[in-house]
């Protein structure tokens, strides 16, 4: 039943589109000009953004939409453990506290990535997608 779920189409469209959300949250400091920060996630979400143009519109049969799925979002798993570290506390009147929200934001993105590299590589994901007019079996 889950499985079956997981293969419709509709869901499989939303997640798709939806899969630019854990790449581009970051806190609003992280989108100025002074931080270096913004470049990346835009960078993953205009890769996304193309290989879901390749499956969706151009109607690829090619295995790299796929792959650069999980290339994006593994490499924003990635990149926000290397800035983890540096961000995890903030000085705040000359004291340094834990910054929760970014420690927050940046775990739930991670967790969700990862989700989402084991959701795009589920077999009946890729059915659904490359045999739209096929209908799932009832197994």
């Amino acid at each position: 039943m889950l499985r079956k779920i997981l293969a419709n189409r509709v869901v499989i469209l939303v997640l798709m589109i939806l899969q630019v959300v854990p790449l581009m949250i970051f806190p609003p400091t992280s989108y100025t000009l002074k931080s270096q920060e913004w470049w990346l996630p835009a960078l993953l979400t205009f890769l996304v953004i193309l290989s879901i143009v390749q499956l969706l519109i151009r109607r690829s049969r090619a295995a790299w939409p796929w792959y650069l799925f999980s290339f994006a979002q593994g490499f924003s798993i990635i990149s926000r453990l290397m800035m983890l570290m540096p961000h995890a506390t903030v000085i705040v009147e000359k004291a340094q506290r834990f910054n929760t929200s970014y420690v927050v934001i940046t775990l739930a993105a991670m967790v969700v990535s990862a989700l989402e590299i084991w959701y795009f590589d589920l077999p009946e994901v890729h059915n659904a997608i490359l045999n739209p007019r096929r209908k799932a079996s009832t197994a």
